[in-house]
């Protein structure tokens, strides 16, 4: 990304109180964005928004609900916006499974009603959906998936977001294609970082049973994913906003993660976690009859590559020692915006 770029840009950013959209919000603050946030209060407690004091830097704070279409349609269009990324959803698999009807209610017609408000925002330039890398119609093929590869999804949280890819594609080609708003987007693998408190998640379980002295238990330590730190997807996000504002012809869906062969099963994560946190235990508590999570799921990313010059920064085994050492510090008593923003001060340094 170029944090110049970003000085004085109107971005409408939705999620802005999760996990990656606090990160988010820090670092477009830093780079002198006016941000204007739209979410539902923080997912959990304790979050990164409150303790990263997030809100103090936003132009503009909507506490709302992207199912709320009108609602959505007013704070977007106060913000008169330049950049929307759209970050809300309801982003656990496993929790889709409990809750599949607001799965899809966020994640499909969430989607729909923010295209909706975009299509009479006439300062909008650019319009990025965040969506994911389980999208695809995953075969458990031990090559990377390719942009153009068939949606699908096994479960409520994946077909949601693969229905949300769907619409994304109809609406800019339907409303955008002719019109001054380059429309994309974005999927990206299984983030880490410091901040993230979610149930579910491999990196927070962790913490949570370690800290407690308990022993950690995994459902399925063979499944492979394209772990990345968070700051690298968010990276990628932010340059496909620079590039098709500057190339509106680059619109489409993008593939963002490591390189295929750098993918890692959750054993080795744990591993490394361990070994940097420096204490705790881990047991694999795989259930035959647990709801379906897939075992294999790789990016191909050489379209970001060439057409955005993406690259990954930080290699596995550096975002797992700075989410650990973030959590340590934190457990601590460090600031956690403080310890945000030296990570993104170092990621920003890393050529």
């Amino acid at each position: 990304m170029n944090s110049n770029w970003w000085r004085g840009k109107r971005v409408f950013l939705t999620g802005h109180t999760g996990f990656k959209g606090s990160w988010l919000s820090l670092w477009l603050q830093n780079a002198g964005a006016e941000v204007h946030g739209y979410s539902t209060p923080p997912p959990t407690e304790p979050n990164l928004f409150t303790m990263g004091r997030i809100a103090k830097g936003l132009a503009s704070h909507t506490v709302a609900d992207v199912r709320d279409a009108d609602a959505l349609k007013a704070a977007m269009h106060a913000a008169t916006p330049e950049v929307v990324l759209h970050m809300a959803a309801q982003p656990l698999v496993r929790r889709s499974y409990a809750a599949p009807v607001e799965t899809y209610s966020v994640n499909v017609l969430g989607t729909v009603h923010l295209l909706e408000a975009a299509r009479e925002c006439r300062n909008l330039r650019v319009l990025v959906n965040v969506t994911t890398d389980k999208c695809y119609d995953n075969k458990e093929h031990v090559w990377g998936y390719r942009e153009d590869e068939a949606m699908g999804g096994l479960d409520p949280y994946s077909s949601s977001k693969a229905c949300s890819e769907l619409i994304t594609a109809a609406y800019r080609a339907s409303y955008f294609k002719s019109g001054g708003t380059a429309v994309a987007t974005a999927r990206a693998g299984n983030v880490i970082g410091g901040g993230d408190w979610a149930s579910d998640r491999l990196i927070p379980d962790a913490v949570r049973a370690w800290q407690a002295g308990r022993v950690l238990a995994i459902r399925n330590p063979s499944a492979i994913r394209p772990w990345q730190h968070v700051l690298e997807p968010l990276a990628a996000y932010l340059r496909l906003a620079e590039r098709l504002w500057d190339t509106p012809a680059l619109a489409g869906a993008y593939n963002f993660g490591p390189d295929t062969a750098d993918a890692a099963s959750v054993g080795d994560v744990v591993a490394l976690a361990r070994q940097t946190y420096g204490t705790g235990e881990w047991e694999s508590l795989a259930d035959p009859k647990a709801p379906h999570e897939a075992g294999w799921l790789a990016l191909e990313v050489a379209k970001a590559r060439v057409a955005l010059d993406v690259r990954a920064r930080w290699p596995l085994q550096e975002g797992i020692r700075r989410t650990m050492h973030w959590y340590r510090r934190c457990a601590d008593g460090a600031d956690a915006r403080s310890l945000c923003d030296a990570d993104i001060a170092d990621f920003e340094g890393a050529r």
